[in-house]
């Protein structure tokens, strides 16, 4: 396995990761809490109530897939101006735009004060943040992957991922204290607005690691190479033109990742409510435990993946998923802490197998002047038929069948489409990014050969 000639000293690059992580912990912290508080506050205070607990939160959680819709939108747009003008600037914008619209969520008046404008007002906040949000991981990864040694981007490529439970982590212990120390009446009143709030604060310390570090060496050399060409085509439709197939491959491999997060993190917040009948603190204390684990098992699995590959690493993790929810589940049925948290723990770390390698294995698949673009439209598209649609779906499925059983077999179809996915693509294990960039040029001036000989033949 070779190792980039252009690879950040050690040093800068652990600059460079905390730099990446410092947006993705902050963007973390406002996402896990828009979920939190859909599952235990938005259902009560933004909707008008029925006779069932369960209507409220169905409407909360479809509220919570809107955000989603706009991730896409936001991740061509980000991405298209990354690999124009760096990764750096547009990072920071999606920052600033995530925490306003955060804080904002805060103020929000609910139903019973200014009635439908409630959950209109949170639905274009969520709209906003969704699209900021959009641009957030795939400049973060290349950030981290295009100065890392080819033979360690498993690893330093997964860190930026770990933030996730890191953001989760912050989130978890502000909303534990406030639910802890005060009443339910009270933190439904306003406690869950100081979560919101303190978002500010969290953005700030982001934006001000985050302006330490630059682009890479090799983004600059593409960005001049582009300058050359002078090319006004946007990179959207490049990389639908000449890399479809492995867009293919990124959307479907997010599937088992996405829905098996999304339900163990947030589903499983409403299921311990209604089913198991545990309060808030006791929830999120062991949310805290299994986030805390899982920010170890990502960078785990991200130096495991440069040991043995990306693939055996994905496809274990995605074969697991399948039987996590006709085990997950009984477990926390229980009622017992220790299981419980077993039970989420164990759905994080066969989570953390299928996330921490698709970072490296995302950028070791685009050329480096279209990567952003790329590794955005695939991250950010697969979640609107999965993710983002994961907690209604479970609620929905819970609420007719009064049963676990077909969540667990919903989770069997995402693992499904994942495997077939990742079966379909190649090893990139210790990929040199100027390999990538080589062979991408190669097939891309192949193939307009071939369409120039076909026109001609025509």
């Amino acid at each position: 396995m070779s190792t980039s000639s252009t690879a950040t000293t050690p040093a800068g690059l652990k600059r460079v990761v905390a730099a990446a992580m410092a947006g993705t912990v902050a963007e973390w912290y406002e996402f896990f809490l828009y979920g939190t508080a859909s599952a235990l506050v938005f259902g009560q205070l933004f909707f008008r109530q029925t006779d069932s607990p369960i209507d409220g939160i169905i409407a909360a959680f479809a509220l919570y897939a809107v955000g989603f819709l706009a991730r896409p939108m936001g991740g061509l747009v980000f991405g298209h101006y990354g690999d124009k003008f760096g990764r750096k600037r547009l990072l920071q914008l999606s920052l600033v735009v995530v925490g306003i619209t955060t804080f904002l969520m805060g103020c929000l008046p609910g139903f019973a004060t200014i009635g439908y404008a409630a959950p209109v007002l949170l639905v274009l906040l969520r709209l906003i943040q969704g699209f900021a949000f959009g641009g957030e991981w795939g400049g973060a990864i290349l950030l981290v992957s295009e100065h890392c040694p080819d033979n360690r981007r498993g690893f330093w490529a997964s860190w930026p991922q770990a933030g996730v439970p890191a953001g989760n982590l912050i989130a978890t212990v502000a909303l534990l204290g406030l639910s802890s120390g005060l009443s339910e009446e009270q933190f439904l009143a306003w406690g869950w607005r100081v979560a919101f709030w303190l978002s500010a604060i969290v953005v700030l310390i982001g934006y001000w690691i985050r302006s330490s570090v630059d682009d890479a060496p090799i983004f600059k050399e593409a960005q001049a190479r582009q300058a050359l060409i002078q090319s006004e085509q946007l990179g959207v439709v490049e990389v639908l033109r000449h890399h479809w197939r492995s867009v293919l491959v990124g959307i479907g491999a997010r599937f088992a990742e996405n829905i098996l997060y999304y339900t163990v993190v947030t589903f499983s917040i409403t299921y311990l409510k209604l089913v198991v009948h545990k309060d808030t603190s006791q929830i999120l204390l062991l949310m805290f435990g299994a986030h805390l684990l899982h920010f170890f098992m990502i960078p785990l699995m991200g130096y495991l993946s440069d040991l043995i590959g990306r693939k055996p690493v994905y496809l274990t993790g995605a074969v697991l998923t399948a039987f996590w929810g006709f085990v997950g589940f009984p477990m926390m049925d229980t009622g017992n802490n220790w299981l419980i948290m077993a039970a989420i723990t164990l759905g994080l770390a066969i989570e953390s197998m299928t996330y921490a390698p698709y970072s490296a294995l995302m950028a070791e698949m685009f050329p480096t002047h279209v990567r952003y673009t790329a590794l955005s439209l695939c991250y950010q598209v697969a979640p609107i038929f999965a993710g983002s649609l994961a907690p209604l779906i479970a609620i929905t499925l819970l609420n007719k069948y009064q049963s676990s059983t077909p969540i667990a077999f919903y989770l069997v179809g995402a693992a499904v489409i994942s495997i077939i996915a990742v079966s379909l693509t190649r090893e990139t294990r210790g990929k040199s990014l100027r390999t990538v960039d080589a062979e991408a040029a190669t097939r891309v001036a192949a193939r307009e050969q071939a369409e120039v000989t076909r026109a001609k033949l025509v």
